[in-house]
């Protein structure tokens, strides 16, 4: 298995305007979009802690999105029937879409599963980086320690720390250019 590293997105960076989107995450007071995957061990080793603490956040206001925008056409491990399956396993009470056109992942420089990108109330990109430090293949417990240090900071209307770890993961699995 190959990692790749999110691809660290300049923060205050204005959250792209998508139509799918909009309505899921405008005026809360934190957003949260993610990239996943269904067949990614990265995604599948945080996959329960990352339904209880986005369950957590969703009480607390923050609009939540995950978006799957892997070629399932390559990967039909991440189709569509098998999406409800993970969202369920995992407790994932959030929308999940998926982004067939691809479209999403490029608007917000997506790069692997999981990438994670917070913004403020102001639409601006507050952090993007890694869940916390554990991976499948390290002895680190999985907590979410980062994300949630920094979605709880933009509740409590601070920024998170600017010294983020990038996220760690499988590539977006993209179409064959036509």
């Amino acid at each position: 298995m190959v990692a790749v590293n999110s691809q660290m997105v300049p923060l205050t960076t204005l959250r792209p305007a998508d139509p799918t989107i909009e309505p899921l995450v405008t005026g809360a007071p934190a957003s949260l979009v993610m990239f996943l995957s269904n067949h990614c061990p990265y995604v599948r080793h945080i996959g329960r802690e990352l339904g209880l603490i986005t369950q957590r956040f969703a009480v607390k206001g923050v609009g939540i999105v995950g978006v799957m925008s892997n070629d399932i056409e390559a990967y039909p491990d991440d189709a569509p029937a098998k999406m409800v399956i993970t969202a369920r396993s995992y407790g994932w009470d959030f929308p999940y879409l998926f982004d067939e056109s691809q479209d999403l992942a490029r608007l917000f420089n997506a790069a692997c599963t999981p990438d994670f990108f917070v913004y403020g109330p102001d639409s601006r990109l507050a952090y993007r980086g890694q869940f916390d430090a554990a991976r499948p293949k390290n002895d680190v417990g999985v907590t979410g320690r980062d994300l949630k240090a920094a979605v709880e900071a933009v509740l409590r209307g601070e920024l998170p720390d600017p010294d983020q770890v990038p996220s760690l993961g499988c590539s977006i699995k993209w179409r064959p250019l036509s």
